[in-house]
C-alpha cells in the first residue's frame, strides 16, 4: 500500500511524520482515522505498541514512499498500552516528528452516543456504560497528559471535526511556531475542555433580544456591528488584542506549540462568534493564521 500523498521515494534520512490518534471510546477516533486516510496519511488502527518501532523501520527503508503515518491507539490495546510511551520515545530518538492527538468528550455525550449506536463499551463488562467510561478515562489519563493536541468533540458534528483536523494537519500554516485556535462557545453548553484561555463576553449587548438579529449569527455584519461597534465592544477588542500581542510571542519563547483561545457567551451564537471572528482577523495580521471553530453555532 502506498501513501497517496507521496510523490517519489523518501530519502533515507528524511524523518517520518507520525500522529498517534487516541482518546476515549466514542469520542471520534474511528472517524478521525478515516479523515487522516482522506488527508493522505498511511493509517493503521490498534497496531500492538511493541511493534511500532519495527513498523517504522519497515516503512522508512530506502525506496519507500510513505512520509506521513497515523496510528490509532485506544484502551483495547490492553497490556500493550503501557508500552506506548516507550514507543513514542523511541521514534523521537530516531528523529521522527511525533504528535499525540487525544480525543475526548463529556460523559453525557459519550453515554448518548453509546445508547444511539447500541455498541458495547470495551470496559463495560456488566453493561454499565457510565462506569466503563469512567474506568477508561482513568486508564487513559497518562496519554492525555502527554498529548500535544486535545480535541473535545462533545459539541462537534463529524463535519466540524473533519474541518478541524484538515485545518490542523493539511492547511499550510503561516508560521512554523505557535499554532493558535479560536473556539466560540455557549456557557450553557459547557466550557471547552481543551481551552488554554477562556474569555467571558456575556456583558456585551445581546442580539438575541433584537428580533431582526436573533435568527442571524455573529458572522453577520449587522450582528457584528451591534456587538462590537460600541464603547465597551471596542474597548474589549483593544484589551484582548493588546493582551494576545503581548502573550503569544512569550508562549512561543517557552516552546508552547498549541494555544486554544475560547470565547464564550450565553448560547454561543452571537457575541462569542463575532468576537472570535474579530480576533481571527487580528491574529491573521500577526501571521498566526488561527483555525476557528464555532462549536455551538448549529445548536438549537
Amino acid at each position: 500500500m502506498r501513501d497517496p500523498a507521496a510523490s517519489g521515494a523518501r530519502s533515507a534520512d528524511e524523518p517520518l511524520a507520525v500522529v498517534f490518534i487516541t482518546g476515549l471510546s466514542g469520542a471520534g477516533k474511528s472517524y478521525a482515522i478515516k479523515c487522516f486516510e482522506d488527508m493522505g496519511f498511511f493509517c493503521v488502527d490498534n497496531l500492538p505498541t511493541t511493534l511500532i518501532p519495527t513498523f517504522a523501520d519497515l516503512i522508512t527503508r530506502p525506496g519507500q514512499t510513505i512520509r506521513r503515518v497515523a496510528l490509532g491507539v485506544d484502551v483495547r490495546e490492553g497490556e500493550y498500552l503501557s508500552h506506548l510511551l516507550d514507543a513514542i520515545r523511541e521514534l523521537k530518538t530516531r528523529g521522527h516528528a511525533v504528535e499525540v492527538l487525544f480525543l475526548e468528550a463529556s460523559e453525557e455525550a459519550l453515554v448518548r452516543r453509546y445508547h444511539e449506536s447500541r455498541r458495547r463499551h470495551p470496559l463495560a463488562a456488566d453493561g454499565n456504560v457510565l462506569e466503563g467510561i469512567r474506568a477508561e478515562r482513568k486508564a487513559m489519563s497518562h496519554l492525555r497528559e502527554i498529548a500535544d493536541r486535545i480535541v473535545e468533540t462533545s459539541g462537534l458534528t463529524v463535519h466540524k471535526l473533519k474541518e478541524l483536523l484538515v485545518e490542523h494537519y493539511v492547511t499550510p500554516r503561516a508560521r512554523a511556531g505557535l499554532t493558535a485556535s479560536l473556539v466560540s462557545f455557549g456557557f450553557k453548553h459547557g466550557v471547552p475542555f481543551d481551552a488554554d484561555l477562556v474569555f467571558d463576553v456575556r456583558f456585551l449587548p445581546n442580539p438575541h433580544f433584537i428580533p431582526g438579529l436573533r435568527p442571524l449569527d455573529g458572522r453577520d455584519a449587522g450582528v457584528r456591528q451591534f456587538v462590537l461597534d460600541n464603547a465597551e465592544g471596542r474597548e474589549l477588542v483593544q484589551h484582548l488584542t493588546d493582551f494576545l500581542k503581548f502573550l503569544l510571542p512569550r508562549y512561543e519563547r517557552e516552546g508552547k506549540a498549541y494555544l486554544t483561545i475560547a470565547i464564550g457567551c450565553t448560547g454561543g451564537r452571537h457575541r462569542s462568534v463575532a468576537l472570535a471572528e474579530a480576533l481571527k482577523r487580528f491574529l491573521d495580521e500577526l501571521g498566526y493564521a488561527p483555525t476557528v471553530v464555532h462549536r455551538d453555532l448549529e445548536r438549537e
